[in-house]
């Protein structure tokens, strides 16, 4: 059958997959993260201009706070992803980063409908917003956040993923919901709050739904 050498071939490709995908996300973002940073660290700080504009709990820092915090992030982030080290992690911050600095510079100040939004998805800001170039990096970082950095990597070498498919359940999408849509009230107050309650709703039912075996956190994780 055709079927066979083609199965055969998908779980080839699969398993190279596993060592060059996240190699080509982590290299790239890597660079973008380290270039930012480093641009900040010997570049004059104009947060000052823009501090109203930083959401809740940002706002409340002061400017040179927040350059510092996004200067040592995107450093320390960017390493981490080029090494592979504490993958996930690293990723999610610099995701959560990546929301911030689109609240603050590239999003709209005033927008009224989807379509107008829309006209900000853009490099250069033509009075709509540019929110194009994070937008993407949020999309790439996505995969590193929920993935992991892949065979080449540190985390493999330290921690032995054994890459092994994971059921998500209720408290998986729960906690991925609450941890990605909390940032996003900063850009869509309402989807964010909403995706936000539903991973709520999700860890509760996750909590107390699964099979009576084991305790509640253990059933909930399986």
């Amino acid at each position: 059958m055709i079927t066979s050498p083609l199965v055969s071939l998908s779980a080839r490709l699969r398993g190279v997959g596993e060592w060059l995908s996240p190699l080509g996300l982590r290299l790239l973002l890597a660079w973008e993260f380290t270039e930012s940073g480093l641009e900040k660290l010997h570049g004059e700080n104009w947060f000052a201009e823009i501090s109203t504009r930083f959401p809740l709990p940002f706002s409340a820092l002061p400017p040179n706070l927040n350059w510092t915090l996004a200067t040592w992030l995107e450093l320390a982030g960017g390493c981490a992803l080029l090494l592979g080290f504490c993958t996930r992690a690293s990723a999610f911050v610099l995701w959560v980063l990546t929301v911030v600095a689109i609240a603050a510079v590239h999003w709209p100040a005033h927008w009224s409908s989807i379509a107008e939004l829309w006209r900000g998805y853009a490099i250069t800001d033509q009075g709509f917003g540019n929110y194009k170039l994070p937008l993407l990096y949020l999309a790439m970082l996505l995969p590193l956040v929920f993935s992991g950095g892949g065979r080449l990597s540190l985390d493999q070498l330290l921690f032995r993923d054994d890459r092994k498919t994971a059921r998500a359940g209720a408290l998986g999408w729960g906690l991925s919901l609450l941890a990605l849509c909390l940032p996003l009230t900063a850009l869509l107050p309402t989807p964010g709050v909403a995706g936000a309650l539903l991973g709520l709703a999700l860890i509760v039912a996750g909590w107390y739904s699964a099979p009576a075996h084991g305790t509640a956190p253990e059933r909930a994780l399986r």
